[in-house]
């Protein structure tokens, strides 16, 4: 590519009672907001340590700027913009798309244990002339989506946050005519059938594996 693709991260201020609320109960909204923290200090590592990219935090809320910034003053930021996440991912990906940029990958912020080698295998299909590359996650979702081009019908068509929409975005990637590569498949956070598999991931999590360490422990010994 002529120019570094730009590599957002989609986040929010951990706030309890608003992150990762699938997990309560059995956390507490308090426990689920220190763990999503975490998360959010070993992403914030993630990037930057992929090379090739502009690392970008698309943060919500919108008053959440002097949160990001103490938690990443190295990195881009902006404020997400939008009534749900569909909206939310049209806007991000347009306007970053709109400054130029060869091509723009989005990733949330349930995936901490997130292999590099995944968004290099992004970065490769849209060089290899993809439109759209997706990372599949295993819960119908997907945990990454590379652009090259605006396309805010992918977002704003589906219902997110349900078993299908994987599917549906591939449905109307077809209809727009669009190039589409799939990469390797990765697991999000959202029960605690999920931490548990994240507690023997190998990545070494600096931040969340002492806080996930605790918080596993704590329900073994309440039974």
């Amino acid at each position: 590519m002529s120019a570094p693709p730009v590599l957002v991260m989609m986040a929010r201020r951990p706030e309890a009672g608003r992150v990762k609320t699938r997990l309560c109960p059995p956390l507490t909204p308090a426990q689920a907001a220190a763990l999503y923290a975490a998360f959010l200090r070993d992403l914030v590592e993630l990037l930057r340590t992929v090379p090739g990219m502009q690392p970008l935090i698309a943060y919500a809320p919108a008053e959440a700027a002097d949160y990001f910034a103490a938690l990443a003053p190295d990195i881009a930021r902006r404020p997400q913009t939008g009534v749900d996440l569909g909206e939310r991912l049209a806007a991000v990906t347009n306007a970053v798309l709109g400054e130029g940029v060869p091509a723009v990958l989005v990733i949330g912020s349930d995936s901490p244990s997130l292999p590099p080698a995944h968004i290099a295998q992004a970065v490769t299909a849209l060089a290899s002339g993809a439109d759209l590359v997706l990372g599949p996650a295993e819960d119908g979702g997907y945990y990454l989506v590379g652009l090259r081009r605006p396309a805010p019908a992918l977002f704003t068509g589906v219902p997110m946050s349900t078993p299908t929409v994987l599917r549906d975005t591939l449905a109307i990637a077809e209809q727009l005519g669009l190039r589409t590569a799939l990469i390797d498949p990765w697991y999000d956070i959202d029960t605690i059938a999920d931490l548990r598999r994240l507690r023997t991931d190998p990545t070494p999590l600096r931040h969340t594996r002492l806080v996930l360490t605790e918080l596993l422990n704590n329900l073994a010994e309440q039974g």
